[in-house]
């Protein structure tokens, strides 16, 4: 497993990257924010910002595809939660290079849901 240290509002947080046959999960303290990661699949990797679910729910829409150029803070999913929908925004401009999660699937917390170049 490779540890990354992240400071987010002057607090450090460990987070654990670990490789999987599927695609990466972020293994430690997760936040809504986004973490770097490298996809260690069988394919080939895909490096970029991944952003993060901030809690579990349901992928209730997607509003980009890939290949989209995106500005900051911009809707890019829509999580269900509770019966509370949440939009997992973009945390900086760029290109969708991966999409690693479908409408109606469940998500968990601090699971990689999309690659952001």
């Amino acid at each position: 497993m490779k540890y990354l240290k992240i400071t987010l509002e002057g607090k450090t947080y460990e987070v654990g990257v670990e490789s999987l046959d599927a695609p990466a999960a972020i293994a430690a303290p997760a936040t809504p924010f986004a973490q770097h990661a490298a996809s260690a699949s069988a394919g080939p990797e895909i490096k970029g910002l991944r952003v993060a679910s901030p809690m579990a729910g349901i992928i209730l829409n997607q509003r980009v595809k890939v290949g989209d150029k995106v500005s900051e803070g911009q809707e890019l999913l829509v999580l269900e939660a509770m019966k509370m929908e949440t939009s997992i925004n973009a945390p900086k401009a760029g290109k969708i290079l991966a999409i690693l999660v479908e409408k109606g699937v469940s998500v968990s917390e601090g699971q990689a849901l999309l690659i952001l170049e």
